[in-house]
């Protein structure tokens, strides 16, 4: 089967399943969006992504990001970038102008850098606070109990537009208690976007109320890191 039939197959199957979850939901089929995490994919897979239609896709690293999309972004006007992985304050300025959505705030000094690079540029993506809902030393996010104050600051003090919060789960725990906890959190702070669900879960952050699925190895397939030169 070729690399374009394989990613045509692999979509339609993520698709069905999230329209079928969505229903079962009782959920509008077009309340959840699918986004493609294309990290460390090689240029023939992120073609056929292409190729089907799809045009969210979500990357961990601005500078893999920028080699990956910084040409692609003129082919593809109507392509949506979100940044899903950790950012570092000195990445905000470019992490603004290549993304037009940045899902991991976890921080007051990310929301400041990110509200000076919006203002010196002229645009701001949308944001997303990311809440570390397990807790865990080794992830980023903010901890729940820490949440509100983050968003209010990211919204009065540094007027930044926060549509949403996103999370990822502990790999060792059930998920739903924690799609349950974002959403709780999301609705106290009138939040209308969660990006939550991954690819052995994202059927049960829909019924949780997830607007945004990140989907990797089960659209691309295994990845295989790509050289550095």
């Amino acid at each position: 089967m070729s690399v374009i039939s394989e990613i045509v197959a692999a979509r339609a199957v993520i698709l069905a399943r999230m329209a079928a979850a969505a229903r079962a939901a009782a959920r509008p089929l077009d309340s959840v969006r699918l986004v493609a995490v294309s990290k460390q994919q090689s240029d023939d897979r992120i073609e056929a992504m292409l190729a089907t239609g799809q045009r969210e896709f979500g990357e961990n690293r601005v500078q893999e990001a920028q080699a990956r999309w910084g040409i692609r972004r003129a082919a593809w006007p109507d392509l949506k970038l979100r940044l899903i992985g950790p950012l570092q304050t000195n990445k905000a300025e470019e992490a603004v102008t290549l993304f037009d959505a940045i899902d991991s705030l976890d921080r007051p000094k990310l929301a400041a850098a990110l509200a000076a690079a919006a203002q010196k540029l002229g645009r701001c993506p949308d944001i997303l606070v990311q809440v570390n809902t397990g807790e865990e030393p080794q992830k980023a996010g903010i901890v729940p109990a820490e949440a509100d104050a983050l968003i209010q600051a990211a919204r009065d003090a540094f007027g930044l537009p926060v549509r949403g919060l996103m999370c990822i789960p502990p790999a060792d725990e059930p998920p739903a208690m924690h799609f349950a906890l974002l959403a709780k959190i999301a609705a106290r702070n009138g939040l209308g976007e969660l990006s939550m669900g991954m690819s052995e879960d994202f059927e049960t952050a829909i019924r949780f109320g997830a607007t945004y699925v990140r989907v990797g190895s089960a659209l691309f397939g295994a990845r295989a890191a790509i050289s550095k030169t």
